[in-house]
């Protein structure tokens, strides 16, 4: 009842006059105006290529489906001996655990409040500790735009007061066969938001996609008739991969994708949306009316494959539409991104399904933008 990990899940009366909640004791919490919550920094980062050694068998990308599978895939692949700069370093604790007793300031709308906590229940994902540190892991396997400082701070000042070693603190996220990985400090120990980003990597599973694959789909591809259905209007792809990781482990509500990951309701409305508009995935009304969200055959087929397959599967599904697929080639031919005005012209040449105005047209054309970077990015030559 009060786990909100990201800012967004939080209900609507603490939104509407800026609340959080701590807890402070296993069974005591405190509501104020927090600054709880971190927005992920948006920094680029060179993505590195590692391989899962030959003899791991039971490693396999598309059944990396916990956070704990990750963190030993991270592992063995040499990515956290890379991440944290230690050679020797050895799983520890992790699980649930008492915090202990600690006390620190946290930043509200009146100022620093002070706050005693007393055995709150902590848990740790993963630690790993080496000759010259101690590095606590929190992980997820969605993408998301913030997170909850706490599941930074408590472990860091709970395991603080244990160990002599230097303390990093770190986050992991696993989303299509990339880790994408955080480093954190706290600059004061007693302040709950002087935390601070040391270091950003991102490692991938994969062999290389080049701009002659991208090249033969367009070849290959035959555009088709638009759906009945709106067009997309959610810029990130990575999220749109990513809802699809979710839902490639089971059926999930609107108010489940809602509430248990960082989507607000919009945002579940554009990113099934635009699933659905892929022919990745559709929707039924189940026996108590409520309506479920769920992966295609196809989009079932694509999840499972590879990383390098499932990428090219589904910038083919992109590219069977008109709108995306000219204007792709025209970047090609150009060597830039045509702009909105183009794009826009391409678009109504399009047939799209009820796109009529000229603002709904200019809004939709950044999804196409977003959607071809995403196809080049993908490149990696």
């Amino acid at each position: 009842m009060t786990k909100f990990d990201h800012k967004v899940n939080l209900p609507e009366i603490f939104k509407n006059n800026s609340l959080a909640i701590l807890p402070v004791t296993r069974g005591d919490y405190v509501i104020s105006t927090f600054s709880a919550y971190k927005e992920f920094e948006n920094v680029s980062a060179d993505t590195l290529r590692v391989t899962i050694p030959a003899h791991l068998q039971s490693l396999i990308p598309k059944f990396i489906l916990s956070e704990s599978i990750a963190l030993n895939c991270a592992n063995a692949c040499g990515i956290l001996k890379d991440f944290l700069e230690e050679d020797d370093i050895v799983p520890t604790v992790n699980g649930r655990m008492s915090s202990g007793i600690f006390d620190f300031n946290i930043t509200t709308n009146k100022g620093r409040l002070p706050l005693s906590i007393n055995n709150a229940q902590i848990e740790i994902d993963a630690a790993y500790e080496g000759i010259n540190y101690l590095s606590l892991f929190e992980a997820k396997k969605y993408i998301s735009d913030d997170f909850l400082i706490r599941q930074l701070y408590y472990p860091f000042r709970t395991w603080q007061s244990r160990v002599t070693k230097p303390i990093k603190m770190n986050f992991l996220i696993f989303s299509n066969g990339t880790f994408y990985l955080y480093q954190y400090q706290f600059d004061d120990v007693n302040n709950y938001n002087s935390l601070r980003l040391v270091k950003h990597k991102n490692y991938t599973i994969s062999r290389e996609i080049t701009l002659y694959d991208i090249e033969d789909i367009i070849k290959t591809t035959s555009i088709e008739p638009e759906p009945k259905i709106a067009f997309p209007q959610a810029n990130s792809m990575l999220r749109i991969i990513n809802l699809m990781e979710l839902l490639l482990e089971k059926s999930l509500s609107k108010q489940d994708i809602t509430t248990e990951y960082d989507f607000d309701e919009r945002q579940t409305n554009y990113y099934t949306d635009a699933g659905r508009y892929l022919g990745l995935i559709d929707k039924v009304r189940d026996r108590s009316g409520k309506i479920m969200f769920y992966l295609t055959n196809l989009g079932i087929n694509i999840m499972g494959q590879e990383y390098r397959e499932r990428q090219l599967a589904i910038v083919r599904q992109i590219l069977k539409h008109k709108a995306f697929n000219e204007t792709l080639r025209m970047h090609l031919q150009c060597g830039e991104m045509p702009d909105h005005q183009t794009i826009i012209k391409i678009m109504k040449d399009s047939n799209l399904y009820k796109v009529k105005s000229d603002t709904t047209f200019a809004r939709r054309s950044s999804t196409i933008m977003r959607w071809i970077e995403w196809i080049l990015d993908i490149i990696e030559e």
